[in-house]
């Protein structure tokens, strides 16, 4: 519940993140036969909630949240910087998660910058993915990783372009428009470090979630709360202001902010020192 009533208070323009991830990990959570891991992986352009929405769904199993000892972070350009090590990071990482769901079956795994990730390592994770009971004596099935990339967002931005430019809106788009041609982009991404990966010419990745590009309206949507989280009455005039000075594409329509609620923080500090 607590989930759900966080991504619908904090969460702008995404009914699909909100309608996917909330049936994803409840079913997960709720179904004591689980089969494998749950796995969801999320794109989408910098700054539409993809960190924001892992962040919540992390405090919504741990009261901690990010900060529980049972909640793993990796960001592929810190933990992962060299093409060259690729094999000593593939066996790290399989002992780091081996060790980390021996003493936690229920712990959760997130990947971000996947995008910036080289080609290949994250295969490594493969086996503790799949339909195993037991290996070597420890079930990973309780398990959840979520996987944050930039791939696929152009893909994403195209989708929501043809419905915008038939006349129709965001709220219509469904997963099955977008899911399949979704992974096949990111699949065939060579930047990407999905590229070719077993995960997902095995369906392991659960679901494909779709961050669509944000609009104005969802710009001053961010800049309203982030102004009430500091404690400020709402100034419309401002909240307009900040909006403004987003820039936006395509050129000719100028529908999508560029960074999305990215920039707010820190525009706000321009006005609120």
């Amino acid at each position: 519940a607590a989930l759900q009533e966080n991504l619908d208070k904090k969460l702008f323009g995404q009914h699909l993140v909100s309608k996917v991830v909330v049936k994803a990990v409840r079913g997960f959570l709720n179904n004591t036969n689980t089969k494998k891991p749950l796995a969801l992986s999320l794109h989408g352009w910098t700054g539409t909630g993809k960190n924001f929405v892992s962040k919540i769904v992390a405090e919504s199993i741990y009261k901690k949240g990010l900060q529980s000892k049972y909640v793993h972070q990796f960001v592929a350009t810190l933990h992962f910087p060299h093409a060259h090590s690729i094999n000593l990071y593939k066996d790290q990482l399989q002992s780091w998660i081996r060790g980390n769901v021996s003493v936690c079956p229920r712990s959760l795994f997130i990947f971000d910058e996947m995008d910036k990730m080289h080609a290949g390592l994250i295969d490594s994770i493969k086996p503790f993915l799949d339909y195993y009971e037991l290996l070597d004596g420890v079930s990973y099935r309780q398990a959840i990783f979520i996987f944050l990339s930039n791939a696929g967002a152009e893909k994403i931005t195209e989708v929501a372009l043809d419905f915008w430019r038939n006349g129709r809106t965001r709220e219509d788009i469904q997963l099955t428009d977008i899911q399949n041609a979704l992974s096949v982009s990111v699949f065939n991404n060579k930047n990407s470090g999905f590229w070719h990966s077993t995960l997902i010419d095995r369906n392991l990745i659960d679901y494909f979630i779709p961050f669509l590009p944000l609009e104005y309206k969802h710009v001053k949507m961010c800049v309203r709360v982030e102004i009430e989280s500091r404690g400020y009455t709402v100034d419309e005039d401002i909240v307009s202001r900040i909006a403004d000075e987003m820039t936006y594409f395509p050129r000719e329509e100028r529908i999508y902010s560029d960074k999305g609620c990215k920039t707010v923080d820190a525009k706000l500090d321009y006005y609120y020192d």
